[in-house]
């Protein structure tokens, strides 16, 4: 009997940016003949692919190394925190590596060095779509990498470097194979999908015998030929993303934009680094709507960045009132290890940061519950993620997976995991719908 496989555990935090290095982490190991277990008792080491954003990721991170240490003993660090390694050496000088985000090949170099591959061809079979680990009905497709901006409260840009866009071509064809693998959802991110090509001249190349631009609107124009949900995340409202409009009101491309405004201030809009001609993303938001009805929008917002005073805040719920932005992400600023945002003067206080938090989100829970309001009695078509005794838990096109709404379908019990149905909208909260399965659904 051959010698059983190493065994790799894998830890994956952060955001699905990170999520997607995880997968190719664990598809390039399964390539190379590992074995992939859920306990850390059952591996012969740990992979923790880590998060650096924001403080409380930090610290999440550190107690995720901690812990795969005090279980295991042999853990391979990875990820956005390895671009601080003397945090980590500090605290956990026993870790056997470290490396930054999308660095695979050091990662499977110290994997190699702990444990030396043991590859069998006839078993170590990797299905055409890699290692996912989201279910297998959606998927996240990574159109670039880094980011051109240099937002005062970000430290992306010093782990994942400037923007590198992936060649359209390659894009569509792993697009390809995910959706011939059972894919029905494609989730679009990058830290900035709208600047998508410009690093590298909106290259042309050729997929399915055409020519097509390394640009948004041409891959988006590309997905939208495969028949799957395509859903765009980190779009930052440029005018050229006025060209996806056509594509939404036709039904090709999901009626949905992830927008990151955080804050509606001009002054610390500047502060922050961000594009300040709020009332010009307004005008583009009501023109968006005007072109597709059942648009969605999804943005995210900092309270109580430095030097905001109650009347720029009052502006910020101003632009919730005007803009009905259908789902809204918020946190009370806090400082990150390396930001600029660090320097600037007259911190706002703590509690008041959380006082803005909780009447920021309670404006904007107003506003989300009224727009589903408009919802009831209405025949949507909708994923489904899971069934739960009888009950079936699905998204329709205003819904991403983990950080919108869902759509309860009481009756859903005969409906599978991944397929589609059509359901008539009974009932609204504040975040999720309740539906029944309409006629034939």
């Amino acid at each position: 009997m051959s010698k059983a496989a190493p065994a790799i555990g894998f830890v994956s935090l952060g955001c699905p940016k990170a999520l997607v290095d995880s997968e190719r982490i664990l598809t390039q190991l399964k390539v190379e003949g590992y074995r992939i277990v859920p306990s850390y008792q059952k591996a012969d080491a740990v992979v923790v692919n880590t998060c650096g954003f924001i403080d409380a990721a930090v610290q999440e991170s550190l107690d995720a190394i901690g812990e795969a240490l005090h279980e295991n003993g042999k853990v391979i660090v990875t990820g956005c925190l390895g671009k601080r390694e003397a945090l980590i050496r500090e605290a956990y000088p026993e870790v056997l590596s470290i490396s930054g985000p999308q660095d695979y090949a050091s990662v499977m170099r110290a994997v190699h060095a702990a444990l030396p591959p043991a590859h069998d061809p006839f078993l170590d079979l990797v299905p055409p779509t890699g290692i996912k680990l989201t279910p297998k009905h959606y998927a996240y497709l990574k159109i670039s990498e880094g980011c051109n901006h240099r937002c005062s409260f970000c430290i992306i840009p010093s782990m994942r470097g400037d923007l590198v866009s992936r060649p359209v071509d390659e894009v569509l064809r792993e697009a390809e194979k995910l959706v011939a693998g059972g894919v029905k959802e494609l989730l679009v991110i990058s830290q900035d999908t709208s600047a998508y090509g410009v690093d590298i001249g909106y290259a042309e190349c050729e997929w399915r015998g055409r020519p097509w631009r390394t640009r948004m609107t041409a891959l988006c124009e590309g997905l939208a030929e495969l028949g799957a949900w395509v859903r765009l995340h980190y779009v930052y409202p440029y005018p050229h993303v006025d060209e996806l409009m056509p594509l939404m009101a036709a039904g090709r491309l999901l009626p949905y934009l992830d927008i990151p405004l955080q804050h509606a201030s001009p002054r610390i809009l500047k502060l922050m680094k961000r594009p300040g001609r709020i009332e010009r993303t307004l005008e583009r938001i009501q023109s968006w709507r005007r072109a597709v009805l059942d648009l969605t929008l999804r943005s995210t917002f900092i309270v109580g960045f430095p030097g905001e005073t109650d009347a720029e805040f009052e502006e910020l719920l101003a632009f919730l009132h005007a803009a009905q932005l259908d789902r809204v992400g918020a946190f009370a600023y806090s400082p990150v290890g390396g930001a600029a945002a660090n320097r600037l003067p007259d911190p706002v206080p703590e509690e008041l940061k959380e006082d803005r938090l909780e009447r920021f989100m309670a404006v904007q829970a107003e506003i989300s519950a009224a727009r589903l309001q408009r919802r009831i009695g209405r025949r949507l078509q909708v994923l489904v993620d899971t069934v739960e005794a009888g009950v079936a838990i699905a998204r329709s096109s205003a819904d991403a997976p983990e950080i919108d709404g869902v759509v309860r379908i009481r009756d859903g019990g005969g409906v599978a995991p991944g397929h589609f149905a059509d359901v008539v909208i009974e009932r609204a909260d504040t975040h999720d719908l309740l539906a029944r399965l309409a006629s034939g659904g």
